[in-house]
């Protein structure tokens, strides 16, 4: 089966419209969508008519869709945000733009323009003899239900309004309103009369020509709407009746299209465009089964001797991009406890083909892309509270830290700023080179392997044993957290231009400090810089690195989940049902802080505050879709435990898709996973999918059964990006796509 992932990256648009205002200039923002459901939102660019973004968004595109869609909004503070354009691309027109730079000019936004869904029509042409004898013919049309209408202002009550449309016929019949619900079942039939020419028989069932051409059904479907503006137009159809076969009947599923002239008549090229890099891919997943002999080469990598000899080795050579390889070979790995000796054998093979030991580990080899990588997944929790503290307070504060004498303003003083400066790089250096004995366990364990190796390889250098380490720690975990707080969720969103300026600063330093160079002024090319770091040049800063890096370095044989900080997977906003823990009372829904972690999942009332409730990931027995007519709510599952299930809304259909996958590996291996489940909510005393009342009874559907799917993720191809680029810039000259988190595939057969 082949499946899809799209990847966005935001950068920027053009000619954006002034403003009607004397300051011109706009706030903008981009979303990006399937069809109208938003699935990402850049950073808010402030006073820009061409602003640029540089957000990268990845996911696997989890349910169908006509377009993808991007829209530029312009913040407004008091009110709603207004829509200044979009760019919609058909599913189908993807492939034309793959890999390509291209401009698109933004198109009007208009309520009657933005359809998404389709309905199901049924038509059957009749005779029906009158009381006084006479033949009328009659066109029956059935209309049975909808699939995917919008949403509109949080909710959905559609009808449909049926007519025939013909020279002289404006009559037109209303369907119920169908409440809370974007799927209907309607299925209701309206007649209208039919004109026949006196020539007809029955023979010749065709309707005639000319009639044909003056007659067509309409069907528009309305959002209900509560408020004085009136009702809300969904999208409609017009179905000319030359469908009609020999036999009289038509049975099909039609899109909905926009409304007629229903756009505003704007000229397109003033509202802008923007700039988009697709690449759209679709491979074909195949039943764990078949990558089973793969999978077992690769485990056993770390055994074969000379290592450059084994698969993963080679696969990490045959990549264009060492990423490619690195991101599904950590995975497989990690989840079989034998990162720790895979990496010390790549990386051993590699200190002995370097011959300075000035340069070690400092390549984007296959070695040190697995690291990268590895810390990603094991430090994430780590960094969050190592840094999350410190860095909050920072772009709360807003102090002005700038030491550059020419970018200085006029109100500042370049002393005040220095010592601005100094203080928060005392402050992140004290949090981390204390932070050593909260490194996870699987971290420790490779830089002891790498000490050991350069230490070995080269025993003249005594600062080696320090360098190996430094240069992934500091180099390439800390630091980077630090310059984009955004990209390591240490915060939401990208921090203001003097803040972004002032975490750059202390980057560079702590970047430094953690090097141990042997000339710490020649690292900097600005002077300013090179003053600033003699602040810096006591013995007490370099000997509480290598104290750290000694603490880090240290192999420990311990339980890693007794002893290791849990590792933070996913956390995020969602809205959960309660559980019905209390006999009597309402189960409402409430939004909670969701947390996950390689030992628990938990919820919060918000983020930093104690769980309201703690699952242990053992205690999880499936996760499933919930079906939407149970609450007649989008983008549900259910974490499904021995005593109840928990019901949550996720934000958008790829969030729900990620929590699902995610959830899903950590708990595939429980030994008391179900083999069935109910795909519908337990309401009014029974299972809404089978009508069993006994809320213990064993689920009727089949789980999905994500059975080893581990042993997909070796395989490349099951990462299916799309990436889409935006930018103000000319094509650059190449395109590469990074490849986003794990992302797990149902087996599907060949």
């Amino acid at each position: 089966r082949g499946e899809e992932t799209q990847g966005n990256r935001v950068c920027g648009s053009k000619n954006i419209p002034p403003y009607p205002g004397p300051n011109r200039m706009r706030d903008c923002y981009c979303t990006v969508n399937l069809d109208q459901e938003e699935v990402f939102r850049t950073k808010i660019v402030e006073k820009s008519l061409c602003p640029f973004y540089g957000e990268d968004f990845y996911c696997e595109i989890p349910r169908s869709f006509r377009h993808l869609s991007f829209y530029i909004f312009d913040r407004d503070v008091f009110r709603r945000d207004s829509s200044i354009g979009k760019v919609a691309v058909k599913k189908e027109d993807l492939q034309k733009y793959h890999g390509k730079d291209t401009w698109f000019q933004l198109q009007p936004v208009s309520a009657d323009s933005e359809v998404q869904g389709k309905v199901h029509l049924e038509l059957r042409l009749s005779e029906v003899i009158t009381d006084s004898g006479v033949i009328n013919h009659k066109l029956a049309t059935r209309v049975l239900e909808c699939q995917g209408l919008p949403i509109v202002n949080g909710q959905c009550d559609p009808y449909a309004a049926v007519s025939l449309l013909g020279p002289s016929r404006s009559e037109a019949k209303k369907t119920k309103v169908k409440r809370k619900t974007n799927n209907p079942q309607f299925d209701e039939v309206f007649y209208f009369e039919v004109t026949r020419p006196l020539s007809y028989t029955k023979r010749q069932f065709d309707v005639e020509e000319e009639d044909v051409d003056k007659l067509a059904l309409r069907v528009d479907l309305w959002n209900a709407s509560n408020l004085k503006f009136g009702d809300e137009f969904l999208g409609g159809v017009r179905v000319p009746l030359r469908v009609l076969s020999q036999a009289g009947v038509h049975d099909a599923w039609y899109f909905l299209q926009p409304r007629e002239n229903g756009g505003k008549s704007v000229k397109v090229e003033e509202l802008g465009s923007l700039r988009l890099n697709i690449v759209y891919t679709e491979d074909h997943v195949f039943p764990s089964e078949h990558y089973t002999p793969l999978r077992d080469l690769l485990l056993h990598s770390a055994n074969v001797e000379p290592v450059s000899a084994s698969t993963a080795h080679i696969l990490g050579e045959v990549c264009r991009e060492k990423q490619e390889a690195a991101i599904p070979l950590v995975r497989l790995f990690l989840h079989y406890g034998k990162i720790v000796p895979f990496i010390s054998a790549i990386a051993h093979a590699e200190v002995n083909r370097t011959q300075d030991p000035n340069t070690i580990f400092r390549g984007n080899s296959l070695t040190s892309k697995c690291i990268d990588e590895t810390m990603k997944l094991a430090g994430m929790h780590y960094l969050q509270v190592t840094l999350k503290p410190i860095i909050d307070e920072i772009c709360t504060e807003h102090k002005p830290c700038e030491i550059d004498p020419v970018k200085l303003k006029e109100s500042e003083n370049l002393d005040t700023n220095r010592e601005n400066l100094r203080q928060y790089v005392d402050r992140i250096f004290n949090v981390i080179t204390t932070s050593g004995v909260r490194c996870p366990t699987v971290m420790c364990d490779i830089f002891f392997s790498l000490r050991e190796s350069a230490a070995t390889r080269f025993q003249v250098d005594q600062d080696v044993r320090y360098t190996a380490v430094s240069s992934f720690i500091f180099l390439r975990f800390f630091a980077p957290a630090i310059l984009s707080p955004n990209l390591f969720h240490l915060r939401p969103h990208h921090p203001d231009p003097a803040t972004s300026r002032t975490l750059t600063l202390i980057s560079k330093t702590i970047q430094t400090l953690g090097s141990l160079a042997k000339s710490k002024s020649a690292n900097f090319k600005e002077s300013y810089m090179a003053a600033f770091y003699d602040y810096f040049n006591e013995q007490k800063y370099a000997d509480a690195v290598k104290n750290f890096l000694d603490l880090i370095s240290t192999s420990g044989k311990w339980d890693q989940k007794s002893i290791e900080t849990p590792i933070m997977l996913k956390e995020g906003f969602m809205i959960k049902r309660a559980q019905g823990r209390n006999r009597f009372g309402m189960k409402n829904f409430k939004k909670r802080w969701f947390r996950l972690t390689n030992h628990e999942f938990t919820y919060h009332k918000t983020k930093g505050e104690g769980a309201l409730c703690s699952i242990p990931i053992e205690n999880i027995l499936a996760v499933e879709r919930l079906e939407e007519e149970s609450f007649k709510m989008k983008n549900m599952f259910q974490v499904i435990q021995p005593e109840r299930a928990l019901y949550i809304q996720a934000n958008n259909c790829v969030e729900a898709r990620d929590w699902i996958d995610i959830l899903t590996k950590v708990s595939q291996c429980n030994r008391k996973r179900l083999s069935t489940y109910h795909p519908s909510a337990y309401l009014n005393g029974h299972w809404l999918c089978c009508k069993v009342s006994a809320d213990t009874a064993p689920g009727c559907t089949p789980c999905t059964g994500y059975e080893m799917t581990i042993n997909i993720i070796l395989f490349i191809g099951v990462f299916l990006p799309v990436v889409v680029s935006l930018c103000t810039t000319g094509p650059s000259r190449r395109s590469t796509p990074v490849l986003s988190s794990m992302t797990l595939r149902r087996p599907t057969k060949p």
